[in-house]
């Protein structure tokens, strides 16, 4: 699911080791016949296509107010916080209990401090990211209990696991974000689990990363394990982590949620408000309804954050799929979440406020064509939305129970597609191929000419993973699919990972932090 899931007991070893007696050298060899190992980072999308609307103005007014008869009639619950029941008393809210009651206009006059563009700052400040305008980031996917190892094994996942999907995101050219919770480790305590995960973002990857959000202490160590990294002022004046508040459809908020957004909005760290839509069952059977109550839980969630830390970084974000009304299960890639996907879009532009959806969403067992259509279906529609923050881009596998290492390495190469699609068309000189026109003329061929020539290495995107060879040089190679494919080179990845430059005395402050932090606590696995 969307949130972190907190699962019990360890099992297997981590998948991804690299093979006995093979040394760095046959590895490169073996990346060299495969395509290579990863190529030059590509940096975060800068679309230049038009985004895709499905709403006109009297849609999105009818939504609109629709939003507001629920935030100002009904209201949205803030479950034991007090000081959030407070603030908004203060605020100017009818507040009954623990329901809040907003007038109308309040939540978005106090979205109006919130930045429609900001930077997420990476240890690395080559890897820097743009969140908002008409950047699209990728991260890979967040918080499944079980993997699908390189050797088929369905499992809990451990922490080996989740060092592996965080050096394959550093690796992959085409995603942006070494992620959140890329699988739950559930062979460390879930107290104190959170300690490793982002100390494993920090030391395999100088991406930018996603901090903790089970509890509002471990969101205090995210902030102070950020601060050892780039220090005090500069995480207080700059977001250096992405943070996931799902609100708990219908229209709640309970204490885990508000309490991790209070530590990251007063740090000034950035809050993703996403309602976990599974529609029929948390919101309405229709496309406009989910998307009203869509609306109202951000315009809630969101404004909090404002209360909290004028000017916080705050995105609006949905994770919206259907259930199947025959047996209660999550389906993706059909299109009634496409339309919410993309009239959620359309409101997050209308509140000056960057947007996250969509994903490699599939509800596949394995990686095949059912997860490999569901999952283009979602990713292109989250292309063509104009999503900025893209959560799930690769990896997702059974719903979100599962991360899968074989379908990662096939997403990250269809991220690598949409970074080509996204760049639209190049209508420069060079781009508009006159010469080549003119000195092929009627009737000739242009594989050889000068301009076929010059451009040949970067005039299409080459796939890693797919065969385009004939039958013959297919079957003569062992007639693979692509999971087979992708399994190999998923292991030539690991095998040639290098972890990037921390200077030593930060990591000797990080580790003897996180010493200290579990020593201060006993094991705790539920």
């Amino acid at each position: 699911m969307d949130d972190i899931n907190e699962q019990t007991g360890s099992t297997g070893e981590g998948g991804g080791r690299r093979s006995r007696g093979e040394g760095r050298g046959a590895a490169a060899r073996r990346a060299s016949r495969a395509g290579g190992g990863p190529g030059p980072s590509l940096p975060y999308i800068q679309r230049k296509i038009p985004v895709y609307e499905v709403l006109d103005e009297e849609g999105l007014q009818l939504i609109e107010r629709n939003a507001d008869t629920i935030l100002e009639e009904i209201g949205i619950e803030f479950r034991e916080d007090a000081e959030a029941l407070q603030l908004w008393k203060e605020a100017g809210a009818d507040v009954k209990g623990e329901r809040v009651h907003f007038p109308k206009g309040l939540c978005r006059e106090l979205l109006k401090s919130a930045p429609s563009v900001f930077t997420w700052h990476a240890r690395n400040p080559a890897r820097n990211v743009q969140i908002g305008g008409n950047a699209t980031v990728f991260a890979p996917v967040y918080g499944p209990p079980f993997v699908r190892d390189l050797e088929g094994n369905r499992r809990y996942a451990t922490i080996e696991d989740f060092r592996n999907f965080v050096k394959l995101a550093y690796m992959a050219p085409s995603i942006h974000s070494s992620g959140g919770t890329v699988c739950e480790p559930v062979d460390v305590p879930v107290n104190k689990r959170h300690l490793d995960m982002v100390y494993s973002h920090i030391k395999y990857s100088d991406k930018p990363f996603m901090g903790s959000v089970t509890a509002p202490e471990r969101a205090e160590d995210t902030i102070a394990m950020a601060k050892l990294v780039f220090g005090d002022d500069f995480v207080e004046n700059n977001c250096v982590t992405l943070n996931l508040i799902n609100a708990n459809s219908p229209m709640v908020f309970d204490e885990t949620m508000v309490g991790a957004l209070k530590v990251y909005a007063r740090h000034n760290q950035a809050c993703v408000l996403s309602p976990f839509i599974l529609s029929g069952a948390m919101s309405p059977v229709t496309v406009a309804g989910t998307l009203t109550q869509i609306l109202a839980e951000v315009l809630a969630g969101a404004s909090f954050t404002q209360l909290i830390r004028k000017g916080a970084p705050v995105l609006f974000g949905t994770f919206a799929a259907s259930i199947s009304m025959q047996s209660g299960a999550p389906t993706f890639g059909t299109p009634e979440p496409t339309l919410v996907s993309y009239g959620a879009a359309q409101l997050a532009r209308r509140l000056g406020l960057p947007f996250r959806t969509g994903g490699s969403l599939c509800g596949s067992k394995v990686p095949d064509a059912q997860a490999a259509h569901e999952t283009s279906n979602t990713l292109n529609t989250t292309l063509l939305a104009g999503t900025n923050f893209v959560l799930h881009a690769a990896g997702w596998l059974e719903g979100g129970l599962v991360s899968s290492y074989e379908k990662f390495m096939i997403d990250q190469d269809q991220l690598g597609m949409l970074q080509k699609l996204a760049a639209g068309v190049d209508l420069s000189e060079n781009g508009q191929a006159m010469d080549a026109i003119r000195e092929v003329g009627p009737g000739s061929h242009y594989l050889g000419c000068s301009h076929t020539q010059a451009n040949f290495q970067t005039a299409f995107y080459r796939s890693v993973l797919s065969d385009n060879n004939s039958f013959e040089q297919w079957e003569i190679e062992g007639q693979k699919r692509m999971e087979e494919r992708a399994n190999a080179l998923c292991r030539t990845w690991l095998d040639l990972y290098e972890a990037p430059e921390l200077d030593p005395a930060i990591d000797d402050a990080l580790l003897a932090y996180i010493k200290m932090r579990k020593d201060s606590m006993p094991d705790a696995f539920t």
